[in-house]
C-alpha cells in the first residue's frame, strides 16, 4: 500500500505546483456553466414585429391593441406599424424585423359574420428559437381575442390541468449536472491522459518501472491520484456551481454527502476510462488531439444539454454505454430533485462496474517495458 501512496503523493505534489492546471480544471467548467446557462436558457424577448393593417375596422383595431398590451407585459416582441406590406417584407428580408403580422382586407367583416377570419404571421424562420417564441405568443394572444362572450360556468368539454411536481427549473440549473461531470472529465483527461503520456515522453515513467511495484499497483496508484484531483474539481462544481445556478438549499449536508458519493464514483469511472484509452499510447500529441473528439462523443449524447428521448436510434446505442449518461442522470436526480441514493442505485452500479472492467483491462494491456 505504501508504494501506491507514494505514487499518489508524487502526483498530487505536481498538481499543487501548477496553479494554471488547477484553474483550467476547476474554473473553466464554471465559466462554461455561466455562459451556456444564460446563453441558452433565457426567454426570447424584444423581437421586432411589423404590423400591416389593411382592414382598419374595429376588430382589427382591437387586435392591434391586444398586440400592444402583450408587448408591454410579456415583452416577447415590440410592434412596428407599416403602411404597406411591401415595406414590411423588405425589412423582414433585410433583418430589421423578425416577423410581420398581416391583417388582410375584409378581416373585420369576416369576424362580425363569423366567416373564419384569418391573420398571417410572416416570420423569419432561419432563427427557429425566435420563430417558435413568436408563434407561441401569437397563438396564446388569439385565445382571449376569440372569446366574444364569457365562457359558461359549466361545460361538458374536458380540460387539462398541469400539475408540476418540482419548482420551475431554469436552464442553468438543468445544465449544472452535465457541467459537474464535464469538470470531472477535464481533470480525468489531464490526470489520466495528458500528464501520464507526458511522463512517458520525458522518461519519468521509467523510474516506476525499475522498482518492484506491480502493474496493478502502478495503475491503481495513477487512477487514485487522478481521481483525487477529479473529485476536488467535482466538489468545487457541486458547491460553487449550485450557488451560481441558484439551487435551493445548496449547502445541505445530507445532499452534499450523497453528491460526494456520486462524484467519487464518476471520477473513478472516468479516470479508469482515460487510462484504458491511453495505456498503450506514447505520443504526447494523441491525448490533446482526441480531447475534443472524446468531449463531443461522450458529453453531448449523455443528455446533459438535450433529452435523450429525442436522439436517433444509433445515438441511443452510444448513450447506453456512455458513463457520462449515468453520471449526468445521477446528478440530475440529486441536484434537481433532491432524491436519495436509492434513486441513483443503477447509476452507481454501472459506474462501479465500468470502473472495475476498465481497471482490469488497463492492467492487462499495460506493458512493463522501458
Amino acid at each position: 500500500m505504501h508504494r501506491i501512496l507514494a505514487i499518489i503523493e508524487r502526483d498530487l505534489r505536481r498538481f499543487r505546483r501548477s496553479p494554471t492546471l488547477i484553474v483550467v480544471s476547476m474554473i473553466m467548467p464554471l465559466v462554461q456553466l455561466v455562459v451556456l446557462g444564460y446563453a441558452f436558457g433565457g426567454k426570447v424577448k424584444n423581437l421586432q414585429v411589423g404590423v400591416v393593417d389593411q382592414d382598419h375596422g374595429v376588430p382589427a383595431v382591437k387586435l392591434k391593441e391586444l398586440c400592444q398590451a402583450v408587448a408591454a407585459n410579456a415583452r416577447t416582441f415590440n410592434t412596428v406599424a407599416y403602411p404597406d406590406e411591401a415595406a414590411a417584407l423588405r425589412d423582414l428580408r433585410e433583418g430589421r424585423i423578425s416577423a410581420v403580422l398581416h391583417i388582410p382586407p375584409q378581416f373585420s367583416r369576416k369576424v362580425l359574420a363569423g366567416a373564419n377570419p384569418r391573420v398571417a404571421l410572416i416570420e423569419d424562420n432561419t432563427d427557429q428559437f425566435a420563430a417558435s417564441a413568436l408563434e407561441g405568443t401569437m397563438s396564446q394572444m388569439l385565445g382571449p381575442y376569440n372569446q366574444s362572450a364569457p365562457p359558461p360556468r359549466m361545460s361538458a368539454h374536458a380540460t387539462l390541468s398541469v400539475v408540476e411536481v418540482y419548482p420551475y427549473v431554469p436552464y442553468i440549473q438543468y445544465l449544472l449536472p452535465g457541467t459537474i461531470v464535464l469538470a470531472i472529465f477535464v481533470s480525468a483527461m489531464i490526470g489520466g491522459g495528458i500528464i501520464y503520456i507526458d511522463d512517458k515522453a520525458r522518461g519519468l515513467h521509467e523510474g516506476y518501472l525499475v522498482t518492484p511495484i506491480r502493474k496493478f499497483e502502478l495503475i491503481l496508484g495513477f487512477n487514485l491520484a487522478g481521481a483525487a484531483k477529479a473529485i476536488l474539481a467535482g466538489l468545487v462544481l457541486v458547491t460553487v456551481g449550485s450557488l451560481i445556478a441558484g439551487i435551493p438549499d445548496p449547502l445541505n449536508l445530507a445532499r452534499l454527502a450523497r453528491m460526494l458519493v456520486l462524484v467519487v464514483a464518476t471520477a473513478l469511472a472516468l479516470i479508469s476510462m482515460m487510462f484504458l484509452l491511453m495505456v498503450r499510447v506514447s505520443d504526447p500529441l494523441v491525448p490533446r488531439a482526441t480531447f475534443g473528439v472524446l468531449n463531443t462523443v461522450l458529453f453531448f449524447p449523455s443528455g446533459a444539454v438535450y433529452p435523450i428521448q429525442a436522439f436517433p436510434t444509433w445515438m441511443k446505442v452510444i448513450t447506453a454505454v456512455d458513463p457520462f449518461t449515468y453520471a449526468v442522470h445521477g446528478f440530475k436526480e440529486l441536484v434537481l430533485k433532491n432524491t436519495g441514493l436509492l434513486a441513483i442505485g443503477p447509476d452507481l452500479a454501472f459506474l462501479a462496474g465500468f470502473t472495475v472492467l476498465a481497471m482490469v483491462a488497463a492492467t492487462l494491456l499495460f506493458r512493463r517495458t522501458l
